[in-house]
């Protein structure tokens, strides 16, 4: 291990926290967000120092770090106080695939396990890959929060894309903030989706509410009982188990398809 190596890592994001258990790097970290939830059942649990929008700074000050990652602009505040108090952070922001997996990448190398990375790394890249066409182009809509509606950020619109389906509202995908991402229910109802995925980032989703809005009994997902909750790991948290959420979405769109 080279000197200077991080010793003591704080994950205010789980994407992160997931990410060193993957590669390798778990031994050192020493704080986590409450929102992660390891994939390994034996993994050693590590003390948890707030959500994801609300952290307690004093709780992660006390753990020593030598290095925090951050994600989005939501935690831009957090990055802000830590860095005031002498800390090294570490934020990312990525929007699209690509610049998750250069998010990934630059996390190993700064934590010293760029070689542990570079076969997830791999698999990240290969799973994700845009697959075959379907028989048809699925309408799908994917909804991020629900009051006020947005549509999902710019890498979902990517996976909708890449797994044969047609997002709806790909043209809001470039559109970093999620207030830029703001739909009407009357828009989507004229968009008609087949296909309605779920998230509302940081709560239960209700599906019940989605489909007793006004007026969306019309909507073909509706009517057909294609509205499904999905979980925020696998669409919202910008880290290698998006795989998991494209594979998913590919595996509703044949079925929808067919």
């Amino acid at each position: 291990m080279n000197t200077g190596t991080p010793q003591r890592i704080v994950c205010l994001s789980a994407e992160s926290a997931d990410w060193m258990a993957r590669i390798g790097a778990w031994k050192r970290v020493v704080g986590v967000t409450s929102h992660y939830r390891p994939e390994d059942a034996d993994l050693p649990p590590v003390p948890r120092v707030g959500s994801f929008a609300s952290v307690d700074v004093d709780r992660v000050l006390a753990l020593r770090p030598d290095l925090v990652f951050l994600f989005s602009d939501v935690q831009a505040g957090v990055a802000s106080r830590l860095i005031s108090a002498g800390c090294a952070v570490f934020a990312t922001n990525p929007r699209t695939l690509a610049e998750v997996e250069r998010s990934l990448a630059m996390m190993a190398r700064v934590v010293g396990d760029a070689a542990g990375a570079e076969p997830w790394l791999e698999e990240f890249a290969r799973r994700l890959a845009p697959r075959a066409p379907l028989r048809r182009r699925v309408r799908v809509y994917f909804e991020e929060w629900d009051n006020p509606l947005i549509s999902g950020i710019g890498w979902v619109s990517e996976m909708i894309e890449r797994a044969g389906g047609q997002d709806v509202f790909a043209c809001l995908h470039g559109r970093p903030r999620a207030r830029d991402r703001v739909v009407t229910p009357e828009a989507v109802r004229a968009a008609d989706p087949e296909v309605i995925l779920a998230c509302w980032c940081g709560k239960p989703t209700v599906v019940e509410q989605i489909v007793s809005r006004p007026g969306w009994e019309e909507i073909t997902a509706v009517r057909n009982g294609a509205v499904f909750p999905v979980r925020p790991e696998l669409f919202l948290q910008p880290g290698f188990r998006l795989v998991e959420g494209y594979e998913l979405l590919r595996w509703i769109l044949e079925s929808v398809a067919a």
